[in-house]
């Protein structure tokens, strides 16, 4: 029993472990460079460190995102098309500089964000073993307003409908009605898309 007991956590530990992100993998894509210059090629992103890599014309370059205006990914483990963008921005109270940010709905309320890897800790489905930590990707959202200026949206899952004045019922029976989480990025992305979505008619 023992060793099935310790197969099983060897198998939960591998599967943690095992995990790719999508940062860590090389991606076809396309990267507009400040110079107007145009690449296409494999692309893998950085964005702790706001670096890009591309393969390109049998080149290997690195890119900080003061060199890069935006740049353009099929993410294979989401099979979906996503756009970055280098903005100006002051991480961690600096001065600002620019950054990457996603853009995950543009409109009325244009909504960016970045990913962030952190250890959490998780309970063993075995409760004979406890807890483990792994890492865990979570994503961080910004509002970019008219003006230019970029907040990050620190509120709970249902403070996105205060962003939404006179339209926060609408939205919010169109999200139970499609049964669609704001705690998940792509559900969020569609919910926005259906707010700026009023807007346009």
């Amino acid at each position: 029993m023992r060793v099935i007991f310790l197969s099983l956590w060897v198998l939960i530990a591998s599967t943690a472990s095992a995990q790719q992100f999508a940062f860590e993998l090389w991606h076809t894509g396309k990267v507009v460079l400040d110079t107007g210059d145009t690449l296409r090629g494999l692309l893998k992103y950085d964005l702790d460190k706001d670096i890009l890599q591309v393969q390109a014309n049998n080149k290997l370059e690195s890119y900080t995102a003061r060199k890069v205006l935006l740049f353009e990914i099929f993410d294979e483990t989401v099979r979906r098309y996503r756009n970055f963008y280098s903005l100006p921005y002051a991480l961690a109270g600096q001065y600002k500089a620019p950054v990457f940010f996603e853009l995950l709905q543009e409109g009325k309320l244009t909504v960016l964000c970045r990913e962030v890897l952190e250890y959490r800790t998780t309970s063993s489905p075995y409760y004979f073993y406890g807890s483990y930590s792994r890492l865990v990707l979570i994503y961080k959202y910004f509002v970019l307003r008219e003006n230019g200026m970029i907040e990050e949206f620190r509120g709970k899952k249902n403070d996105w409908y205060e962003l939404m004045p006179g339209k926060a019922e609408e939205i919010e029976k169109f999200a139970k009605q499609n049964r669609l989480s704001l705690d998940d990025k792509y559900e969020l992305s569609r919910v926005v898309e259906y707010y700026n979505s009023l807007f346009s008619k």
